[in-house]
């Protein structure tokens, strides 16, 4: 048994980046980056633009949420937190109709998690408040690691639940919202449980649950039918301008995409609307418990393979 570990030790973010708008503000704003921030957070973040004016001040990053294209906007700092800051995010937050915020600091006071605690507690779900605390560490010699601690964040669950069970309440014929709903809970709780890395957005009472799939324009879909009893899983692309496009180029390598997937799927370009599909689809019993895992398992796997097969390509349409 080998019993020589190292030693954490913490890096001073100076060393590393020694300006905030020449060195860390790019190196947050690379691909890699946002996806590992976007990880803490629960999004999954597409960059727009690098020093983006927004009214009076200039936002360090701004990105979009794939999941709804919301508008999500990173403020960092690589020191202390300070009122100058908290104002700029105020003026932003009253400037929008709609976003996320992410403040970004070396060390957040007090004060101002208490701030941005707050807010998320006064505002609705069309604004969520982020405060992350960066820091860097290095075993030995090795190259210095960033990690993002969250200090303060949205209550979007209780929110989530309480929308839902309205939204149930409301419903006249709500046996079958009131299933597909368990339906999305349960599986959602399986993907984290079995902690698969696609990302679905909030279960509602409808007969699809979206995941995203790395670009705004393109989602995955998860299907109840319940009546014909099926299962599905689903790539849908809805890029306003270039859907019918994009559709085609995709059906150009079907025959090495159903290779990658193992089997055939179902190629809706769907004309006269604004959408197009590909799909997979699986009969099972919705409404039998006892088959669940099964069908949860299905759906897991396949979308993890829709996933694996499209993302890239769609990355690179």
């Amino acid at each position: 048994m080998n019993d020589k570990l190292g030693t954490l030790e913490k890096v001073d973010l100076r060393q590393i980046w020694q300006t905030e708008g020449q060195d860390f503000t790019p190196w947050l704003a690379r691909e890699e980056n946002l996806e590992m921030l976007g990880e803490v957070i629960g999004m999954e973040l597409e960059l727009e633009a690098q020093e983006k004016d927004v009214g009076p001040f200039r936002a360090d990053i701004l990105c979009k949420n794939i999941e709804d294209d919301s508008l999500v906007l990173i403020e960092n700092q690589i020191e202390r937190t300070d009122h100058k800051h908290l104002g700029q995010l105020l003026t932003y937050a009253a400037g929008l109709q709609s976003v996320t915020i992410v403040w970004v600091a070396a060390k957040f006071t007090e004060e101002h998690r208490a701030a941005l605690d707050w807010l998320n507690e006064i505002t609705d779900k069309k604004f969520r408040f982020f405060g992350l605390e960066v820091e860097l560490w290095k075993i030995g010699n090795s190259a210095a690691a960033p990690k993002f601690n969250v200090i303060s964040k949205p209550n979007n669950w209780s929110k989530t639940v309480s929308d839902a069970a309205k939204e149930i309440e409301n419903q006249t014929t709500s046996e079958t919202k009131k299933l597909q709903y368990r339906y999305w809970l349960e599986l959602v709780d399986y993907l984290e449980e079995v902690k698969s890395k696609v990302r679905p957005q909030e279960p509602r009472p409808q007969h699809w649950l979206t995941f995203t799939i790395g670009r705004s324009g393109f989602h995955l879909n998860t299907l109840l039918n319940t009546r014909e009893n099926k299962i599905g899983v689903e790539l849908v692309i809805t890029d306003k301008d270039e859907a019918k496009a994009f559709y085609h180029l995709l059906l150009k390598d079907k025959e090495v995409i159903e290779r990658e997937m193992g089997c055939a799927l179902e190629w809706k370009e769907n004309p006269e609307k604004t959408q197009s599909k590909v799909a997979l689809f699986k009969n099972g019993n919705i409404a039998d418990e006892k088959d669940r895992s099964v069908q949860q398992e299905w759906i897991k796997n396949t979308l993890e393979k829709f996933d694996s097969v499209f993302r890239q390509r769609i990355r690179n349409l």
